[in-house]
């Protein structure tokens, strides 16, 4: 419920100056995209803040609403109003559920780096999110490879010409809600410091792209079309991943990958990846 000068809106580009300093002056923030990307989120997709005063106290973002699938972006509490943490997320989420559902939204996601001490993990069970997915991080300090995997395929830099073709990938290489939407993948190419595709003959046969935030590295996404496993272009875009790596010198190469992806849990571990001891996870709220 709604307190003396409180007011709950849709938040736009005009608020990105108020939503980083509420994330560079609090620890209670959740955050699953770059300061970089931000003002893509406002524009893209549905967000919403609680302010008191015309201050903003709290904001929830969401990002890739690629329907019936939305994830949570960010959120996050000014340091001041911490105890209501709990009460902020739940009038938030009946505003951002509202316009999801709007745009054909059905389920919500979040997903955490860490089951046992993320802060949001307990607050979202009570709203009503159940467990869907395990998560298993995998840390690699060197940029050792191998093998350089399969000589014929040519990786090249993504364009945006590619994005039909990335897309048609991505509903091969992935279920519904782990696919990016257009204007997602869109700003990625454009954005992100690695995006390569991976081509056999021509032909698309996979992708990858990688993020750097300081001296770690992130191995964001890799997909390979179904139809050619087993060909050696999956070990083909690591092995040119571990060099963008070690020219961008990275001390800290991670990744997040499901629990049942066994098949990629094997590809990581052949290239030196290690899996550490914390637990990632998915949460999942039905909407409509």
């Amino acid at each position: 419920m709604l307190r003396h000068s409180e007011q709950v809106r849709a938040l736009a580009p005009v608020d990105l100056t108020a939503i980083i300093h509420l994330l560079s002056t609090s620890e209670y923030t959740y955050q699953r995209f770059t300061l970089d990307e931000l003002e893509h989120l406002l524009k893209s997709y549905p967000a919403v803040g609680l302010t008191h005063k015309n201050s903003l106290r709290s904001f929830l973002l969401s990002q890739t609403v690629n329907p019936p699938s939305a994830w949570i972006g960010g959120f996050g509490v000014s340091w001041s109003e911490s105890r209501a943490a709990q009460r902020f997320l739940n009038l938030l989420l009946d505003k951002l559920t509202d316009l999801l559902t709007e745009q054909g939204v059905k389920a919500l996601y979040y997903s955490g780096n860490d089951r046992e001490n993320d802060w949001l993990h307990a607050p979202l069970l009570e709203r009503g999110f159940t467990l869907f997915r395990q998560l298993y991080g995998y840390d690699k300090f060197d940029y050792a490879i191998p093998t350089a995997g399969n000589q014929e395929v040519s990786v090249r830099s993504a364009e945006l010409s590619d994005l039909p073709t990335l897309l048609t990938l991505e509903e091969r290489c992935f279920e519904q809600l782990w696919r990016y939407d257009p204007a997602s993948l869109s700003d990625i190419i454009q954005t992100h410091p690695y995006f390569v595709v991976a081509e056999l003959q021509g032909k698309p046969v996979g992708y990858q792209f990688n993020a750097l935030d300081g001296e770690y590295g992130y191995l964001v996404r890799i997909g390979v079309d179904p139809t050619y496993n087993g060909l050696g272009i999956g070990a083909r875009l690591m092995a040119e991943a571990m060099k963008f790596f070690q020219d961008s010198h990275a001390t800290r190469i991670m990744l997040n990958t499901q629990e049942e992806n066994t098949h990629a849990h094997r590809l990581y571990e052949w290239f030196g990846f290690v899996r550490i001891p914390q637990i990632g996870f998915v949460l999942r709220l039905e909407i409509s």
